[in-house]
Formats: structure tokens, sequence, C-alpha cells
């Protein structure tokens, strides 16, 4: 969580900029300029005459023999030790036609670097991903024709398959058919593939606040107005949205929402996952008549490039995206929502480890604008801030418009097992043949995506392993591979052995969501199934057409993963099963129990969403474990108070801090020898420890050998500070990297 003084984070004050451009420096005649290049740092240019430029002007600089993309900062902030003399300064080429970044931006940026111990370029980098700066200039990209190719070879024919209806550049049709360049640019001159022209400057409509208002009921209405006041009132203050699952939250910031458009500010709603964007725009849309403008990374470049600079015009009015959104340049941001706030989801794992939720507040703060965090189970580090002050909390603790919330059952896999090689139990059987009886549809919920974990051999014992990784391959049968989780490395499941060569000696070990639809098959052939996970709703139209398949009636048994947990409202769904309510406690992560309550209550939250009522049935051999009994009583309040007293017992956050130094190399004995030398220099001060090296949980992770150490410290100590200090006394080969995680959320 953020370690920064309360009355930071509790000022309500005006906002801290001005937001009027700055007036246009006619008399600079040097700047400074931050490049992409982390490995550079700023390089002062001249200011050729005629070209006006002043802080967070985006320009074009000569480097070397090429010209690269950077942005002019205030020298002050960004000091320079190489003194070069003006008459051999090198000339800024050009200034692009696109608006500067706000100072308000600039600070985030400023900021995230130093928290998060990253390079300023590469933040800066998140601003302004590739290809957005080109301003409105016209793009080209290609779809299919009405000409078929005079040849199809089996290249051509995958990618015609693949491409169907989707529309892009060359490059971008080849990844999306899995095909080369060559094939692509073969079938634009066959004409199976038209071109045509696509501009950045096309405008969004405008939503509309008036369009169909809802109503609110008394608790709705009374959070509504506290947020539409802090919106009139145009200052920061951070608010805490908790309220039940099925209560109304989105309608409530909705409100909020409407206030900003009419009061001409520009507003961000941040979700943890792409796939729930389709339904956010669906529902954006019946309130306010057009949907929003989208970002995440499944759009083309042209509409990257669109949103981007509709964005910095001010012309877009409400951006919903992932957590990358929170570096768009706002010319007016008057409202920041982070809905599902206690998603880890939230948090980076790689590149810059920042965590959006609190960078959320943070923009918030440099923007002058209030910021909603909305969840059903906000994080304990979210309620600590509300105990401290710095947050306020907004409750809502029924269900709208009289849903009563689900009854919840605890099946015991100690006395009630399945039968062997089944995961669903006899109890559960009976509950999901009723339901389905009653003309009602199922949610089953196991967090493993595949078919199974683990795949051995029976005659030798041989177990498929990642050779990238420390992991095991996952069996995914619909697909017939196994894959990496954690690098991507697919190959086909083989008939036999690849030790012994014993032909159809293969099994599966335990099961995966497939396997679980495998199951409902055969014991209920007749209903039809739907599963949900990453690897089947990997794209907004996928999504689209899963919930409309739920909405239709067209599915009776969804199988999902995490994925299917939020976000959704299916009022005919009115019987969840959770197949494996223990699978989140293992691994001895500190979050493991919080981590479990928060998944478990929010996929509970599925059922009886409507005029039906609903039962949640969770399947666990720990049925007296604290975090089990706290979901089958419904007692959050007292969870969440003995989670908080471990928490404190054990100076973890957020009642201390972590941070994470990760050493990891090709070379296992670099990474080793680095490690060791980190540890032997570890800093020896009052509230500050560190543990380690040894080697990570996951030691190989996409070819490198990893090595990690755990920093523990106080509230009170400048961790960012002693990690500096205690790096940079430390020399290692450059084939070595050492990462560090500020606030970490994996282990692994």
């Amino acid at each position: 969580m953020l370690d920064l003084p309360v009355s930071l984070l509790a000022t309500k004050g005006k906002r801290v900029f001005n937001r009027s451009a700055c007036p246009y420096i006619h008399s600079m005649t040097r700047v400074r300029v931050l490049t992409l290049n982390a490995a550079l740092g700023p390089l002062d240019y001249r200011v050729p005459d005629g070209l006006s430029v002043e802080p967070g002007s985006i320009v074009e600089v000569p480097l070397g023999p090429r010209r690269v993309i950077g942005v002019v900062w205030e020298e002050d902030r960004l000091p320079d030790t190489r003194t070069v003399p003006d008459a051999k300064l090198r000339a800024l080429g050009a200034a692009l036609p696109v608006p500067p970044l706000t100072a308000p931006l600039r600070r985030l940026i400023e900021w995230v670097a130093d928290y998060y111990m990253a390079p300023l370029a590469a933040v800066l980098r998140m601003a302004m991903p590739a290809g957005v700066t080109a301003g409105e200039r016209v793009s080209v990209e290609y779809r299919l024709s009405e000409t078929a190719p005079a040849r199809l070879t089996p290249q051509r024919t995958q990618a015609l398959e693949r491409i169907g209806a989707l529309q892009g550049s060359v490059a971008e049709l080849a990844e999306k058919a899995e095909v080369s360049v060559a094939v692509i640019r073969g079938l634009i001159k066959s004409g199976a593939l038209a071109a045509t022209e696509v501009t950045a400057s096309e405008p969004y409509p405008a939503p509309n606040p008036s369009h169909d208002v809802p109503s609110l009921n008394e608790a709705q209405q009374a959070a509504a107005d506290i947020f539409t006041q802090a919106i009139d009132a145009a200052q920061f203050q951070t608010f805490l949205l908790d309220g039940v699952t099925g209560s109304g939250k989105t309608e409530v910031y909705f409100e909020g929402i409407a206030r900003a458009l009419k009061d001409g500010g520009q507003i961000l709603v941040l979700l943890p996952e792409i796939a729930l964007t389709e339904p956010f725009l669906k529902r954006f849309e019946a309130r306010f008549g057009v949907q929003p403008v989208a970002w995440h990374s499944g759009l083309r470049q042209s509409e990257r490039r669109r949103a981007w600079n509709a964005v910095a015009r001010g012309q877009a009015q409400v951006v919903v995206g992932a957590r990358s959104a929170l570096f768009l340049p706002f010319a007016r941001l008057g409202l920041i929502v982070v809905d599902e706030a206690h998603e880890t989801s939230f948090k980076q794992e790689d590149g810059v480890r920042y965590h959006a939720r609190d960078v959320a507040v943070m923009r918030g703060k440099y923007e002058g604008c209030p910021v909603v965090l909305a969840s059903a189970t906000p994080a304990l580090e979210t309620r600590h801030q509300v105990n401290l002050g710095n947050y306020r909390e907004i409750r809502l603790p029924a269900r709208f418009g009289g849903a009563q919330m689900p009854e919840i059952i605890g099946i015991d896999l100690l006395t009630d097992s399945p039968e062997r090689q089944r995961w669903i139990a006899p109890a559960l059987v009976t509950a999901i043949d009723e339901t389905l009886g009653r003309g009602e549809q199922v949610l089953l919920f196991l967090n493993r995506r595949g078919y199974a974990p683990l795949t051995l051999c029976r005659h030798c014992g041989y177990r498929f392993q990642c050779p990238n990784c420390t992991s095991w391959m996952v069996e995914h049968k619909t697909t017939h591979r196994l894959a990496c989780h954690h690098c991507g490395h697919v190959m086909p499941t083989p008939r036999a052995c690849p030790e012994c060569k014993e032909p159809d000696s293969l099994v599966a070990c335990g099961p995966g969501v497939e396997r679980i639809a495998d199951e409902a098959a055969l014991l209920f052939p007749q209903a039809r199934r739907a599963i949900v996970t990453s690897d089947t709703l990997w794209s907004p139209e996928k999504v689209a057409e899963f919930v409309a398949s739920v909405d239709n009636g067209a599915v009776d048994i969804i199988i999902g993963t995490q994925l299917v947990t939020k976000g959704y409202h299916f009022p005919n769904l009115t019987l969840v099963g959770v197949i494996d309510a223990d699978l989140g406690l293992e691994g001895g992560d500190l979050r493991a129990a919080e981590r479990c309550f928060q998944q478990i209550s929010q996929v509970a939250g599925r059922a009886g969403r409507g005029e039906k009522p609903g039962r949640v049935f969770i399947q666990t051999r720990m049925l007296n474990a604290g975090v089990i009994r706290a979901l089958l009583s419904g007692d959050t309040e007292r969870f969440y108070a003995a989670e908080a007293e471990s928490r404190r017992h054990a100076e973890a956050p957020p009642y201390g801090r972590f941070a994470a130094v990760i050493v990891s190399s090709e070379s296992p004995d670099q990474a080793a020898e680095t490690a060791r030398r980190l540890g032997k220099s570890a800093p020896q001060r009052d509230g500050l420890h560190i543990y380690g090296p040894a080697p990570a949980p996951l030691a190989q992770l996409r070819g490198h050998y990893r090595h990690r150490l755990l920093v523990h410290a106080a509230r009170g100590v400048n961790v960012q500070g002693a990690i500096r200090h205690w790096l940079g006394s430390v020399q290692w080969p450059g084939s070595v990297r050492v990462s560090v995680d500020i606030d970490p959320y994996s282990f692994m």
C-alpha cells in the first residue's frame, strides 16, 4: 500500500495544478528532453528559431543517425550532471502535432518511477504507447473482400478462416491468423483482402447524462449524492464504495459519472479484466445512450491512436479500460472509478511493477479529482486506509430490488466425497439436478484452467515439465495440447510417453475446468454447457457471445475460473457450486485467506441476483478453517478483524512493508553468485530485515534462473532509499537482471 504521509492522502484541497494550458515558451534556447530509452537519461537540445515548446511538449529529436520521440521536461526536476555548452547542442527536430503531456501526468510519472523504483523512461513509455503520437494521419487497414484467391494454400486457408470479420494492419492480421506477413501480403495481392482507410480524427459520440436516469433506492441515492457533491467541489478525495454483490454499486457511480459529464470533466473507469469490458459497455450504453471509449490490449493500433488523441484533446469524455488506461493523457480529468478494486490483477507483475489501485489514488491527488474504489470485498489495505481516516467509506448493505443474498451450504469432502475420479459431490449433484429441473442455470467454479494440472506416465512415472520454467505442463483436452501457463510454451499431447515410449500410458492427475465440464456432461447429458476461461473468452467479441447465450437461455451450466466471478448479472442463475474451496489456501501466500474469501464471496454473488432465490455449495476438506467458517456464516467483519490481527502480529502489510528483490539470468551460476553477493552486503539497521537469498519457488521462468530476497520493514522506514543504497553498492554482470517489486503480491 502507499507509503505516504497521512496528510498527503487525506488532503481534500483544491486542484494542485492549474488546468489552463501553460503559455508557450518563446524565449527557451535549450530544453531538457526525456526520451523513451531508459538507458539514456535526460538529454539537452537547442530550440531552433521558429519552434515553440513547453514542458510536456512531445518532440522528435536527433540521436546519432536516428530520430527518436521524447518529451520536454522541467530542467529542475531532471538534474543532469553532463553540462554541454550551448554551442555543441543539437537542435530539436520538430514538435509533434499532439497536445503536451499535462503537469499532473508528468508528476504522476515521476512518482511512479520513484515509488516503484522503475526507470523514468519506462513509465513515460506507458503514457506514450508506440504509434499513438502520430497525430491524426490516415492509415490503411485490410479486411476480407468478396474475391476468393486463385490459389489456396493451407496457410492462406488458415488466414482466411481466422481473419473472418476482423480488420487490421498487415502485421495485426498476421498475428491474429498466426501466419507470416508474407501470407497476408499474398492475400492482398490476390484481392482476397481489401484496403480501407482509417483516420484517428473521427470523433466519438458524446454520452448523454440525462439519457435513462434510473430510480435509485434510498441507500443508493444517498451514496450518489455524496459523489455528486464531491465532483461539484472539484476536490481530491478517495471513497470506498463497499456494497454487497448485487447492491447496485455500478448504478451509484454512474450518477457520479453523469455529474462529471455535466460539469465538463473527463472520467476514467478501470476494470481488472478485458473480459469485463464488453458487459460494462452494454450497461453504460443503456444508461448514457452511447458506449464509452474503450482502452485495452485487444485494440487495433488505429483504435489506440484514435482513443489516445481523443483523450489528449479532451474529446473522449468517458474511458473504460484496463490498468494501462491510468497513464492516458487526460486534458481535464474529473473522476476516477476503480471497479472491483480488490482484484489482484490490478498489480502489474512485470516491467514497471505498479498497483493500479494505488496509482489511481495518486492520479486523483495530482489531478485534484475524486477517486471511487468500488468493491463487495475490499482489500485489507483499503479498509486500513478507511480506519486511518484517509478514505471515506460508503456502504450499500443490501441487494437492489428486494433480491436476497444466497444461502451458503458447506460440503465436507471428507464425509461426502465424490466417486473415484469424480469431483462433484453427491449433494451438489442433487442440487444441480433440482436446479436444471426448474429451468434455471448453474455455475460451477474451479480456478484452474485446462483439463488437468499434471499429466504423467502410469508406466514409468514420467511427468511433463515445461523446458523453460519450473512448472508442470497443463493438459488442454479441447485443443489437444499441453501448455505452460507461465511462459506460454505449447506442445501437442503425445500418444506415447517420451521417456519409456509406452503407448496410451498417459494419465491426467487432478481436475481443471475442462474435466469438470466432461463430468457435468456425463451426469447431465441434456444440459448445454459453456466453459469460461481466458482460453475461451480471449476477446471482447467472445465475451459478448457468451453473455448473449446465457441471457438467451442457451446455456444451462457454466463451468468457469475466476474470470466468471465478477461483473456478470444473470437473473436466472440460481445455483453456484465451488468445486475446491481449498485450492486458494495453498502456497503459503500471506494474502491466501483473504484472496480465498474474496474469490468465493464474489462467485457466490452470481447466484440469486434476480427474483429467484440462490444457493451456493462450497466443497472443502477444511470445514473448520477460519475463512470457510466466515464464508458459511456470512460474518465478513469477524473474518477481516481476525485477518487484520494476524497481519498486525506479523507486521505484514498494511502494518509493515514488504519489497522483493528478484535476481534472474540465463546462467544459473551467475544468478546464484549475484544473489549471494546481494545477501552478503544486505543492510543492517533497525526496522529493516533482509531474508534470503533463496531459489525462487518458480526457480526457472522463461529460460531464466531466479533467486529472491525479501525485504521486511516497519512502516516508517524509507524502503526505497535503503534498497537504492544497497543495490548501488553491488556490481553484477550485464547478463544478470536485478529487479525490485515494491509491495509485492506474488512471491513466486
